[in-house]
């Protein structure tokens, strides 16, 4: 930061000043006066027409249904090796064998223990949440990263990553004259855009992206195009 300097007519000019992220430079003379501000920052929601829907297409495809390869996994071997446990016990005692230390103690506890009880409370809580999570798993269609797609023939259903459509969607925003960096966060309902513009007016480049990212989001084919949001803003003062 420089010394003020100043003039033979008794004024003088007060040293600039920046802030780091969204402050602007100030230019002031002695009696008070400021200088127009420029914006720092630009946003809008831009609207876009999709594509027309084909022939025969309503353009709502419905989402993908996840396997859940997982949980199911997981339920069935829990459920066999229950199930061949209480077999084994089961028949051990047909063959007058005595029956396992764990049923005999766990026949006792739900005998001798009143329905008011701590335990016998939290353990039906437990089994009353998993089992509304695995009704939740089974009811809903899961695989929220993929966003389907168009679908230009009647046997054929194509989907897009996110994380793929976000990368599109970027790699688009920085051939905009002006922006430095972007970062692009693909949802099922809306993009967000956050570009940093170190040269021209931040109201072209949001205007150029605006055009640019809408393009960009009908040639991916979606569906269901998601809104469009895109911030622009200065980059911030290092140090």
């Amino acid at each position: 930061m420089s010394e003020p300097q100043r003039s033979d007519g008794g004024t003088r000019r007060l040293p600039v000043i920046e802030k780091a992220d969204d402050a602007t430079a100030d230019d002031a003379t002695a009696d008070g006066t400021a200088a127009d501000r420029e914006p720092d920052q630009s946003a809008s929601a831009a609207a876009y027409d999709p594509l027309p829907a084909l022939d025969g297409e309503n353009g709502r495809e419905k989402r993908f249904w996840s396997a859940r390869r997982t949980p199911a996994g997981i339920l069935a071997v829990l459920l066999l090796a229950g199930a061949g446990l209480l077999l084994y016990d089961v028949a051990a005692v047909r063959a007058d064998r005595p029956a396992m230390e764990w049923r005999r103690s766990l026949a006792r506890q739900l005998a001798e223990r009143p329905l008011d009880d701590t335990w016998v409370l939290v353990g039906a809580g437990v089994a009353v949440l998993l089992g509304l999570w695995l009704i939740l798993l089974a009811a809903t269609p899961g695989l929220r990263d993929v966003l389907p797609m168009r679908r230009v023939h009647p046997r054929v259903r194509a989907g897009l990553h996110r994380g793929a459509a976000a990368l599109a969607l970027r790699d688009r925003a920085m051939e905009v004259s002006g922006v430095r960096s972007v970062r692009v966060r693909a949802g099922r309902k809306r993009v967000d855009v956050r570009a940093v513009s170190h040269f021209r007016e931040l109201d072209e480049v949001r205007a150029d992206l605006d055009v640019t990212l809408a393009d960009g989001i009908r040639g991916l084919g979606l569906s269901r195009p998601p809104a469009l949001y895109v911030h622009v803003r200065r980059p911030g003062r290092k140090g």
